[in-house]
């Protein structure tokens, strides 16, 4: 049932993904709605897990649906975090009957996840974007109020207790968020400015921009131009007073151009691109040996990468290793604001003609789909996207707040489009006997 094949993985974001293994194994497991579930899904992750406990096997499994051949990555779906928030988000409802429980904004990047807890009464307090939809005032101190997986601010924390509600008793921010905050909180510590690797509007990026420069200067930058564009004021090759304007709404207050990029940490928002997290990490780090030649390069950089997040690592790594397979298109299942997503579905553009869909409704018929444009940032109809070739070769991933349940029924969509559906219970009884 498995397509073996070698994925190509860089070398070191291979060893860091080792540095995770013995600590994800051990890891908890969650009570999760079980709608969220899937048979069949779940009996390929027990599979391949069985297999392969220290997770270092990247090739994809495939899945013969008649005329139908599914290649579905290694890892997808939800990670740790996501599966921590939704059981956090889940108990607040059910052990606060008759009280007002608030999401301070969408808890994962899920439309149907975050419908679910919405069809529970769950009201959101700001959108993804942080704007308001509601008056704090309307607030009381009996509220429940239910902090979202990327985390929060400082000052919204603040906001919240001066408000008489405590917002760490339904927190649901991420391990691995709130490990990169405790990273910056060291290292700042020990005297370096902190560099924030994500996109600036983000939530998880306005927490850790945040929690950051409570303890050291900080800036964001959103890609690898971007660090580039700074390492221009870090060897001083541009007029300081340019940077104020250059990252407008990306540094922190009283940042000095002159003294706090003397020495740098990378950390990043943890849906980004790992790999392009270490390139601009290296970056950085090269320029500041080659501008200071400092004894040892930790006086002026210091070392970071402990804080990728591995599930991030895990599905990027999964799509490298899927995209080694031929296959004809590929779909990508997720919210269209999830970061982690969109980077799937990047990596899998470079190679074939790839669709970034919410559901299995986006599969309109054999002929039309309903899918997300990354460039032009809207929804789209194209047609012909099943290309007539038998067996047809579609890989699939999703991200890591999509859940199994969801990719299930795509796949189901996928064979009954294609006539193959009565194949779907055979393929998940064999997996089950396997697992």
């Amino acid at each position: 049932m498995f397509n073996i094949k070698i994925s190509t993985i860089s070398m070191p974001i291979m060893s860091i993904i080792g540095s995770f293994c013995n600590f994800a194994a051990q890891m908890k497991s969650f009570e999760v709605p079980v709608h969220y579930r899937s048979p069949l899904v779940t009996a390929i992750k027990q599979k391949r897990k069985a297999d392969d406990k220290m997770k270092k096997d990247f090739t994809p499994s495939t899945l013969e649906l008649g005329s139908l051949h599914i290649i579905l990555a290694r890892h997808f779906g939800f990670c740790y975090g996501v599966e921590n928030a939704i059981e956090i988000a889940f108990r607040a409802v059910a052990e606060n009957p008759g009280k007002r429980v608030f999401l301070l904004s969408e808890m994962i990047h899920n439309p149907g996840v975050n419908a679910d807890l919405q069809s529970l009464g769950v009201q959101f307090i700001m959108d993804t974007s942080g704007n308001m939809l509601m008056s704090w005032d309307q607030l009381n101190s009996d509220d429940i109020i239910i902090i979202p997986a990327f985390g929060t601010t400082l000052e919204l924390e603040q906001i919240l207790r001066s408000k008489g509600i405590e917002p760490t008793k339904y927190e649901t921010t991420c391990p691995f968020v709130e490990r990169v905050w405790n990273k910056a909180e060291k290292i700042g510590k020990d005297g370096y400015t902190i560099v924030v690797h994500g996109k600036p509007k983000h939530e998880e990026t306005r927490a850790t921009f945040s929690h950051s420069k409570a303890h050291t200067p900080t800036v964001v930058v959103k890609d690898m131009e971007q660090a580039q564009h700074l390492a221009k004021y870090v060897m001083n090759a541009l007029p300081a007073d340019n940077f104020y304007e250059d990252f407008k709404g990306q540094f922190s207050q009283g940042f000095e151009v002159t003294k706090d990029l003397q020495r740098i940490g990378v950390v990043n928002q943890t849906t980004m691109l790992a790999s392009e997290t270490q390139a601009i990490a290296d970056y950085l780090k090269n320029v500041m040996i080659e501008h200071y030649k400092p004894a040892n390069a930790a006086e002026r950089f210091a070392d970071t990468r402990d804080t990728l997040c591995y599930a991030t690592m895990d599905n990027q790594s999964s799509v490298q290793g899927m995209l080694q397979e031929k296959a004809d298109i590929a779909l990508v299942i997720g919210g269209y604001n999830s970061s982690n997503t969109s980077h799937l579905v990047e990596l899998c553009e470079e190679k074939l003609p790839t669709y970034f869909i919410k559901d299995e409704y986006c599969l309109i018929s054999e002929n039309l789909i309903r899918h997300f444009d990354l460039h032009m940032h809207s929804e789209k109809e194209t047609s012909d996207y099943l290309p007539a070739n038998h067996p047809l070769k579609v890989m699939i991933t999703s991200g890591a707040s999509c859940p199994d349940a969801l990719v299930e029924r795509v796949i189901g969509r996928l064979a009954e489009l294609t006539s193959n559906e009565n194949v779907i219970e055979a393929i998940t009884a064999a997996w089950s006997a396997e697992a």
